[in-house]
């Protein structure tokens, strides 16, 4: 998600996505629900040295893996964005398979720095992109004040990551090594100063905008402080795998599933409202859009989650062998040990996960032409949410 925004300054309204209680449960609310828990069970995680299968489940498949298909819904399942930006969708997924065998020739290590850092570049925007969302209506505010916001969610997930290239981590982003060391700590002291000036500076001027009659941007300020709060705890405060895992993707995760699930619930409310007397249906496959209702939330979830499941008995299967107790058929598979064969497999295995990362920085931004994310996003939907979904529309 990327490029600031603004809109016409709404007095007494806070910019919830949706409303308080679903950007506080699902957005901004699991960052520090998931922190809490590992500050409270950290004499529990301590004594654990690997990952519980079920918890490996639950974080990896259900969430971490799961969100990367969710943005299906956001591109390649929505009809209008597909038709709109078809040599993207077709040529991204060709691009990154052929610039992975390229990398992963110059060795394993090479792809899975490079694939990494990619990955770190989306967790980082990510945040910068909620920030921004959560900020549309301060519009008359100084361009110097708007630039705060964007410094202060940047050292809020930078400084935790040049702390970790400069101290030993007992934790890894995908594989042992795939982040480089820098064997001096003076980056991370400079770095430390400047997240201490831009958030002193950040909240002398809530403090200074609040005394002068301007609301407390709720949501913006909990955005911040919730993702300030988790990539501390996960990466500085902590150096456990299982603390790092755990923060990390739910932090992450769950509130993109939400963004993409509350996307999709306005697109089909805003289609089942067209003036048309033959609505299109936004969606290429008419019946994806009873997933955006209430009660099909279940079925959303497991619908990703059997995905993410199948990518990772391939994985389990054809590569890493570790988990075939619960991925029952990856024992069928043959492991592949010949380098020629991992040169291909393994790119086009992560395949999904380079082009979730890729296509997220093109799909949220505000310039791109021929997109309608903001309108859509962005629309006061009043339907109830557990009608959505029960009116048919033309394919």
């Amino acid at each position: 998600m990327s490029e600031s925004m603004s809109t016409a300054t709404l007095p007494n309204r806070q910019p919830w996505l949706h409303s308080a209680p679903f950007d506080l449960t699902f957005i901004i609310g699991p960052a520090f629900v998931v922190t809490a828990i590992v500050l409270a069970l950290r004499p529990w995680w301590l004594q654990v040295e690997t990952l519980p299968v079920w918890l490996w489940v639950l974080l990896i498949i259900g969430v971490d893996v799961s969100h990367v298909y969710s943005t299906l819904f956001r591109t390649y399942f929505d009809r209008a964005e597909l038709a709109a930006r078809r040599g993207l969708y077709l040529g991204a997924p060709l691009l990154l398979w052929a610039a992975g065998v390229l990398l992963y020739s110059f060795g394993s290590d090479v792809f899975w720095r490079v694939l990494a850092y990619l990955a770190v570049f989306h967790f980082v925007r990510q945040q910068y992109g909620f920030m921004m969302m959560y900020a549309r209506d301060d519009g008359v505010r100084s361009v110097w004040s708007r630039r705060l916001d964007q410094w202060a969610i940047y050292s809020a997930t930078l400084y935790p990551l040049v702390y970790w290239h400069c101290h030993e981590r007992n934790f890894s982003w995908s594989v042992a090594g795939d982040f480089a060391h820098l064997a001096a700590v003076w980056p991370e002291r400079i770095t430390a100063l400047v997240y201490a000036v831009v958030m002193l500076a950040y909240v002398a001027r809530e403090i200074f905008s609040v005394r002068a009659g301007h609301s407390f941007n709720w949501p913006r300020n909990l955005l911040l402080f919730g993702t300030a709060l988790s990539w501390y705890v996960g990466i500085v405060a902590t150096n456990n795998d299982l603390a790092f895992t755990a923060t990390n993707v739910i932090a992450h995760g769950i509130p993109y599933m939400a963004l993409i699930w509350l996307y999709g619930r306005n697109r089909v409310a805003l289609a089942e409202r067209s003036i048309q007397s033959q609505p299109t249906a936004p969606f290429v496959w008419p019946p994806l859009q009873r997933l955006f209702s209430w009660r099909y939330v279940p079925i959303f979830c497991a619908t990703l989650f059997a995905l993410a499941y199948a990518e990772e008995v391939l994985w389990d299967g054809f590569i890493w062998r570790e988990h075939g107790a619960v991925l029952l058929l990856a024992a069928s598979l043959p492991t592949a040990h010949s380098g020629s064969v991992l040169n291909w497999l393994v790119p086009l295995l992560a395949l999904p996960q380079a082009t979730h990362y890729v296509l997220d920085a093109y799909i949220w931004r505000l310039r791109e032409p021929g997109t309608i994310w903001k309108e859509v996003l962005f629309s006061v939907v009043r339907q109830p949410p557990s009608s959505l979904g029960t009116q048919k529309l033309s394919p």
